[in-house]
């Protein structure tokens, strides 16, 4: 009897045990990492593992970014060590350095079309501008000293950039594998699909009229700093603005005759409230100069009573070694 009554006890106790407190009377639950749940910090949000941001993938357009703006830098050294602060081209010093420019101009050549097509339009700009300035620069160093005949040099002088006129319009590069010319690229790109005159005061004609040089390249993400200041820059030399009060003119640079750049600054400067004295495509070009240059001088110009005149151009070769 005794030893039934103990059986029966030990089999309630053993009963109770398993059904009831062990952990086993439940299936396993698997913790995934992705549901693992970080300890609290010490103020009471839960910290994030240390390489939680490399996990996180880059956004495509902060990809492109990156892919553009280490594009531009390709073209610094070149700039930097070959244009001096007032925009002028040490030649010599670029002829030297011909290896490493046209290993350079080989890079946009070998750009992948698709990795373009995922800039910013601002990068995409930038790099036209780039490419049209270098290109420019190369075809001038390829023909400097500048090589002219007697009659002309009279009429021109020897360093005028008129003497290899053909040359410059006649020269063909490859970008991106597809041929382009200095007007294609103005054509297809600056006047069709970017539509910002700025641009037009950002582009080298390699002499002394022209807009001036920078000694670094175009980037997208300052761009419209960049070319608002290259407007202010070229607006302060004589060649390309100046005003002769005693006699009631504004002199302008060739550039802004309608049969130059002119005709594109029309679009986004037009204007029927100022400078009523003169033709539609004039006041689209007195309404943008007088956004850049000195309050002085855009009262003079918002009051009337001049003329306008278009400078003769200087085409003197931009030579920063003399």
């Amino acid at each position: 009897m005794a030893k039934y009554l103990f059986f029966l006890i030990f089999l309630f106790f053993s009963t109770f045990y398993i059904g009831g407190c062990s952990p086993l009377d439940e299936e396993p639950r698997i913790v995934q990492p992705s549901q693992t749940q970080p300890e609290p910090d010490s103020a009471g949000a839960a910290s994030q593992p240390a390489e939680s941001s490399q996990l996180i993938p880059q956004k495509d357009e902060e990809i492109a970014y990156v892919s553009a703006n280490t594009f531009h830098e390709k073209s610094v050294e070149i700039l930097k060590n070959c244009v001096n602060s007032e925009g002028m081209v040490n030649y010599p010093e670029l002829r030297k350095k011909q290896f490493d420019l046209n290993k350079l101009l080989e890079e946009f050549n070998n750009l992948d079309p698709n990795e373009y097509k995922r800039w910013s339009p601002d990068d995409r700009k930038a790099f036209w501008i780039n490419v049209y300035t270098l290109q420019k620069i190369k075809v001038v160093a390829d023909n400097y000293p500048i090589q002219s005949s007697r009659i002309l040099s009279v009429m021109w002088g020897p360093n005028d950039l008129r003497h290899i006129e053909n040359k410059i319009s006649q020269y063909k590069f490859l970008v991106m594998d597809e041929e382009f010319s200095f007007k294609k690229i103005e054509d297809q790109f600056f006047r069709k699909e970017f539509h910002d005159p700025r641009i037009f005061l950002a582009l080298t004609d390699a002499c002394l009229s022209s807009p001036p040089m920078r000694d670094e390249p175009y980037y997208g993400d300052r761009l419209d700093g960049q070319l608002n200041d290259q407007a202010k820059k070229f607006l302060t030399n004589p060649l390309a603005f100046k005003i002769d009060r005693e006699k009631g003119k504004v002199y302008l640079s060739a550039l802004f005759e309608p049969g130059r750049y002119g005709k594109e600054f029309l679009e986004q400067y037009s204007t029927d409230k100022k400078f009523r004295d003169f033709a539609p495509d004039v006041r689209a070009i007195l309404n943008f100069v007088s956004k850049y240059i000195s309050d002085e001088d855009a009262s003079f110009l918002e009051a009337g009573k001049y003329s306008v005149n278009y400078m003769t151009y200087d085409w003197t070769i931009n030579d920063g070694s003399r």
